[in-house]
């Protein structure tokens, strides 16, 4: 299932707060076959002032899907988790935790926090640019989510 012409652009969330990751993932996605809105937020605090639609962010549009680091500044990325999954209007949004960290540690907690899924980024520019799209393409072309 490709999105054609008609379709309303997914929204994606990136909680990001590296630059050069930002890039890379809006690389990525401009270079994948879906349209979409990336919106960046870069720590916990102001992800989560997105998410709840607070102060500046009252008029943005919900995401359909989360990109989460981890080691973010001012609310770690796990506790963001947190809060997404224990929030009735937010917990379906799905969050692919997207950080540096390969610690068993982080991903056995992640899940235990219901992330959807849980991937390491590559430091091959490459590789990363691959996984960026190949994740957007999963969900939005194979996955079946709910609306809203």
């Amino acid at each position: 299932m490709k999105l054609n012409e008609n379709s309303r652009p997914i929204e994606i969330l990136l909680i990001e707060d590296n630059p050069g990751d930002q890039r890379l993932t809006r690389e990525a996605l401009k270079e994948g076959r879906l349209r979409n809105n990336l919106s960046i937020v870069e720590d916990g605090e102001e992800a989560i002032a997105f998410l709840k639609k607070l102060g500046d962010y009252k008029s943005v549009t919900r995401p359909d899907l989360i990109l989460l680091d981890l080691n973010l500044p001012k609310m770690d990325g796990q506790e963001v988790l947190k809060i997404i999954k224990a929030d009735e209007k937010l917990k379906r949004i799905p969050v692919v935790v997207l950080t540096t960290s390969s610690a068993d540690e982080d991903i056995f907690k992640a899940y235990n926090l219901n992330a959807n899924c849980f991937i390491t980024k590559p430091v091959d520019f490459d590789q990363f640019i691959d996984v960026v799209k190949k994740t957007g393409e999963f969900w939005f072309t194979i996955v079946k989510l709910p609306e809203g």
